[in-house]
C-alpha cells in the first residue's frame, strides 16, 4: 500500500474514533441543560489551571534536558520548549505524529542526532508509563475505594497495590542503573517476533539504545525521578481545581478523586484519537458518575471544560512557536508520511 495512502487511512481511522467516542459520550444529552451547566460553572478555578497546564510543558521540557545531557551538555531552553510544545500540538491533531516531529525540529536546531534524540524520547514516554503506573498503584492503595464498582472485596487485593507501587519504583531505579541488561533484553526478545516485524522492533531498540544516556547519568537519578512525580502531582491540580468550578456538585471531592480521575483520563489519551478528543470526555464522563455518583451533565461540562481549556492552551503556544520558527504544514506532513515509510536517515531518523 501507498505509504501516503496508509498515512492517510491512520489519520481517517483516528478521527473516526474521536467520532464515535464523541457520540458515546453526548449521546442522550439534553443539551439545554449542559448549555446551563456550562453558564453556571466558575470559571475563575478554571482560569487557575492555565499557569498549572503551562507549568507541565516546562517540567516536560527541563526532565528532556536531563535526558539529553550526554547527547549534549548545553541546549537552548527555548528550542526545548519550542520543540516540545510544537510536538504535542501536532499529537492533537495527528496522533503520534508529534513524538516523531519533536526530535526533529530539536536535532535541525541544536544539530543533535535525530536517532538518540529520538531515543530520549522513547525513555520519557517508559518513564511517563512506570510513574503512571506507580501512582495508579499507589493511589489504589490509598483510596482503594475507588474500584468498589468493579470489585466485591477491595480489602482482599488492596496489598497487591502496595506491592505494585513498589515494584514501580523498582522499575524506575533498575531502568537508571541496570539500562544496558534491558536493552540488550529487548534486542533478544527480536527472536521470537514475526519475521515481519523484526526490522521495525531491531529500529526501535537502535533508537531506544542510541537516547538510552540515562545509564550514564546515575547522578540525575533523583532530578529525573522528582520531575516525573512532579509532573503527576501537577497534572492531578489541573483536574482537582475545577471541582470548585462546580462547588454544589464537586466541591466535596477530595484530592484524592482528582488523581483516581486522572489515571482514568490518562487511559483515553493512549487511544490514537486526535487530543483524546471524545475519549476524554467519554472516559471521564463515566468515572465521575459511577464513581463518584456525579450527575451526568454536570459530569460531562467538567470534561468539557478542562479537555477544551488544556487543548485551546497547547494549540495556542504550539502555534506560536510554529509561526515564529518558520514551519510549514507540508513539512510537518512530510515527517509524518516518512515516519510512515520507515524510509531512516543515515543517521536512523526519518529526513525532514
Amino acid at each position: 500500500m501507498n505509504f501516503n495512502l496508509r498515512s492517510f487511512i491512520r489519520t481517517v481511522l483516528s478521527f473516526f474514533l474521536a467520532a464515535v467516542f464523541l457520540y458515546v459520550a453526548f449521546r442522550g444529552t439534553n443539551f439545554a441543560d449542559l448549555w446551563k451547566s456550562l453558564k453556571s460553572a466558575n470559571y475563575l478555578w478554571v482560569g487557575l489551571t492555565v499557569p498549572f497546564i503551562v507549568l507541565s510543558y516546562w517540567i516536560r521540557t527541563v526532565r528532556w534536558k536531563y535526558l539529553l545531557t550526554p547527547i549534549k551538555e548545553k541546549i537552548s531552553n527555548r528550542n526545548l520548549f519550542s520543540s516540545v510544545m510544537i510536538g504535542y500540538s501536532v499529537n492533537n491533531i495527528l496522533p503520534r505524529v508529534g513524538e516523531f516531529v519533536r526530535p526533529v525540529l530539536l536535532g535541525n536546531q541544536e544539530g543533535i542526532s535525530r536517532t538518540s534524540a529520538f531515543g530520549t524520547v522513547v525513555v520519557e514516554r517508559i518513564l511517563d508509563f512506570m510513574t503512571f503506573y506507580l501512582i495508579t498503584c499507589a493511589t489504589l492503595f490509598l483510596y482503594p475505594r475507588a474500584i468498589d464498582p468493579f470489585v466485591n472485596d477491595v480489602e482482599s487485593i488492596r496489598p497487591f497495590f502496595l506491592y505494585g507501587s513498589i515494584a514501580g519504583f523498582a522499575l524506575f531505579v533498575l531502568l537508571f542503573f541496570k539500562a544496558e541488561t534491558f536493552v540488550k533484553m529487548l534486542a533478544k526478545l527480536r527472536r521470537f517476533l514475526p519475521e515481519r516485524l523484526r526490522p521495525k522492533v531491531h529500529s526501535f531498540v537502535e533508537s531506544f539504545a542510541a537516547g538510552f544516556g540515562v545509564a550514564r547519568m546515575k547522578n540525575k537519578f533523583a532530578g529525573i525521578f522528582f520531575l516525573s512525580l512532579f509532573l503527576w502531582l501537577d497534572y492531578a491540580l489541573i483536574m482537582f481545581l475545577p471541582f470548585y468550578a462546580f462547588p454544589q456538585q464537586l466541591s466535596a471531592l477530595g484530592f484524592g478523586a482528582s488523581i483516581v480521575l486522572l489515571v482514568v483520563s490518562s487511559i483515553a489519551w493512549v487511544l490514537p484519537a486526535p487530543g483524546a478528543m471524545g475519549t476524554y470526555h467519554s472516559f471521564l464522563t463515566v468515572a465521575m458518575t459511577k464513581l463518584y455518583g456525579v450527575d451526568s451533565v454536570t459530569a460531562l461540562s467538567f470534561s468539557v471544560i478542562t479537555h477544551e481549556v488544556g487543548y485551546i492552551i497547547t494549540m495556542m503556544l504550539g502555534g506560536y512557536f510554529f509561526f515564529k520558527d518558520h514551519l510549514t504544514v507540508q513539512k510537518i506532513e512530510e515527517i509524518g508520511h516518512q515516519q510512515e515509510s520507515g524510509q531512516p536517515r543515515r543517521d536512523g531518523y526519518p529526513q525532514s
